[in-house]
């Protein structure tokens, strides 16, 4: 008879608490409920894992905006005014700090269903409580500030970066007021900072809209207070203050002096100062006023105890609107070589320096604040020469060469590197563009023009380059194009009403403008030279004439002031001009300023910003 071996129950109960502990321990090292083998296999199998669905995540998240729409499985209403907008907290606290803060502490909306949202816009919530779901937001002009105030409150930090950019673009000096005071009460620094910049750039501009007209005392002085305001002179401040007291005078003649203050009177001539400060009945008879007026006209009765009467006041804004460089061009001697520099405040030209060599017919621009000048011709050939002229240290170096030899070319910066654009190659009318980029030092060609251009004029509008009128082989152009960096294509515009070799443009307020020109041989001393000047919309691609300058002429150098569009020099077709003159486009008129030191036609003008001394 055999006998199975067993177990008494003591020992049997023994060994049972042995296997319990046995397997809680391999429980404890394995928790899926695999054995050890299999786990040992799982885990070579994580190891050597590849992705799957590496877009799981963006269709989880897919999946949960449909469960959203369907309002299933949502565990929260959010409530905002008259709007319940039903959402997963999981969601809501992935994409918002905001929520991620209520849902996972112990306040008591972690513990509530519902949970209402005080001052808060009910589209602009469910809106962004969509981008929690989906990444994606609609930013619209009308409703951009609801929601940027929205998403500072749920912290969004994505959204409000997108709407701070958004509204960036959005700048205008219709409305960058308002946009500054904005992002001040929100707390956005970086849009303020660039609201700032741009009201303090186009002040001009500004002054004549109806928010500059509606600020407080305490705004207008924060305004008046900067030293970075883009003025001509202390008259062009002076004028906006009286505009802003004398919108609401009654209740704003209290602050006339503390505001008047913030002008810098002693830069204001005594005439001005006696025409326009001490016989205006705003200030007649402010004690405060009429001792500023003393403190200016001593510094200007004074003049050897000025530098004992140095005040904030005394010292000049910083010149925003820039200097005007005219450099080289064609003068009585064949051929300038001078940089003159003229400042706005002072009404005056200087010598600043000289070129290293003569140059015809050249083109020049400011990159990375240093001046650069290409190619044109020195009497004898044409150029392909680049040179930069580093104002810092007041010397010229050499740059590597354009691929094509040009004069008569246009050259602007557009977004960074340096177009060249037609001209003649001493052979050939040409059509060729190319590009120079600043950061690898090299020229590349791009899409050439429709036409052969030479005396083209050049110009940057609305991030695309225009080439406007000049020459070809048997004619003055009228025909317009411009050139798309991001198709690299150029596109026909309208064209202008005259055609016009040897033009000069520039761009104000949105628009192009082209000046002078002639309609026949530049060498014809009875060629057609013109006064008139179009204007061209680009939003209705549109020519229209506005008032004329006060001489026909061709070569005229052009650019922008502040908000001012200088004619400067240029031939008549018996001499070379010294005459400069400014247009106002609000005004729609011309004012001479301070002619040149010697007539030149053709020469490059640019807008440097120099300090005051220079």
């Amino acid at each position: 008879m055999s006998r199975i071996a067993g177990s008494s129950p003591a020992r049997a109960a023994n060994k049972s608490e042995q296997q319990q502990q046995q397997q809680q321990q391999q429980q404890q090292e394995f928790p899926l409920g695999l054995d050890k083998d299999a786990s040992e296999h799982s885990i070579s199998s994580i190891m050597s894992c590849v992705s799957i669905s590496p877009k799981h995540a963006e269709s989880s998240l897919r999946v949960m905006e449909s469960y959203l729409h369907k309002q299933q499985l949502t565990d929260v209403t959010l409530i905002a005014g008259n709007k319940r907008v039903p959402a997963h907290r999981l969601v809501l606290s992935a994409g918002s700090e905001y929520f991620a803060a209520m849902f996972t502490s112990s306040l008591r909306e972690s513990a509530q269903n519902e949970i209402e949202l005080m001052d808060v816009d009910g589209d602009a919530l469910w809106a962004l409580v969509l981008y929690c779901y989906t990444g994606c937001i609609e930013l619209q002009e009308d409703s951009v500030e609801t929601l940027l105030a929205t998403a500072c409150l749920l912290q969004l930090n994505p959204v409000i970066k997108a709407c701070c950019q958004f509204l960036v673009k959005q700048l205008h000096p219709s409305n960058c007021l308002g946009i500054r005071m904005f992002a001040d009460t929100q707390g956005c620094s970086e849009l303020f900072e660039h609201a700032h910049a741009y009201t303090t750039k186009h002040f001009m501009e500004v002054t004549k809209n109806q928010e500059f007209l509606l600020l407080s005392a305490n705004e207008v002085a924060k305004l008046l207070e900067s030293e970075d305001l883009n003025v001509p002179s202390e008259e062009t401040i002076f004028y906006a203050l009286v505009t802003w007291l004398e919108h609401d005078p009654e209740n704003r003649s209290k602050d006339a002096s503390t505001l008047l203050g913030l002008v810098k009177l002693p830069l204001l001539s005594p005439a001005f100062i006696a025409d326009n400060i001490e016989s205006n009945e705003m200030f007649k008879d402010q004690r405060m006023a009429q001792e500023l007026v003393m403190e200016a006209l001593k510094y200007h009765l004074l003049p050897e105890r000025r530098p004992l009467l140095q005040t904030g006041r005394t010292k000049p804004r910083k010149a925003t609107v820039g200097t005007l460089l005219a450099v080289g061009g064609m003068d009585a001697n064949k051929g300038a070589t001078s940089i003159d520099a003229f400042s706005l405040r002072d009404n005056a030209w200087r010598s600043l320096a000289a070129m290293s060599s003569r140059r015809l017919q050249f083109g020049a621009v400011i990159v990375d604040k240093k001046l650069i000048v290409a190619g044109g011709r020195d009497g004898l050939k044409t150029l392909n020469t680049v040179e930069c002229f580093d104002f810092s240290t007041l010397a010229w170096s050499t740059l590597p060469p354009m691929n094509v030899h040009r004069h008569g070319l246009g050259v602007a910066v557009l977004g960074g590197p340096l177009y060249a654009v037609g001209g003649h190659d001493g052979w050939s009318f040409l059509d060729a563009v190319e590009r120079w980029d600043p950061a690898t030092r090299q020229w590349s060609s791009i899409c050439p023009m429709s036409i052969q251009r030479s005396t083209v004029g050049v110009a940057v509008l609305n991030d695309k380059l225009y080439a406007v009128g000049g020459r070809d082989i048997s004619s003055c152009l009228n025909t317009v194009e411009c050139y798309d960096p991001h198709t690299n294509k150029w596109t026909p515009c309208a064209p202008m009403s005259k055609r016009r070799g040897g033009v000069g443009v520039g761009v104000v307020n949105g628009c192009l403008y082209a000046l002078g020109g002639h309609d026949a041989p530049a060498s014809n001393p009875n060629a057609s030279r013109f006064d008139c000047v179009e204007r061209y919309d680009p939003k209705t691609d549109t020519w229209t004439m506005v008032a004329p300058m006060s001489v026909p002429r061709d070569a005229v150098g052009v650019c922008v002031l502040g908000d001012r569009l200088m004619a400067i020099g240029g031939y008549d077709g018996q001499q070379y001009l010294t005459l400069v003159e400014a247009y106002d486009p609000h005004l729609n008129e011309w004012e001479s300023v301070a002619p040149l030191k010697a007539g030149r036609a053709g020469p490059c003008v640019v807008v440097k910003n120099l300090t005051n001394t220079v």
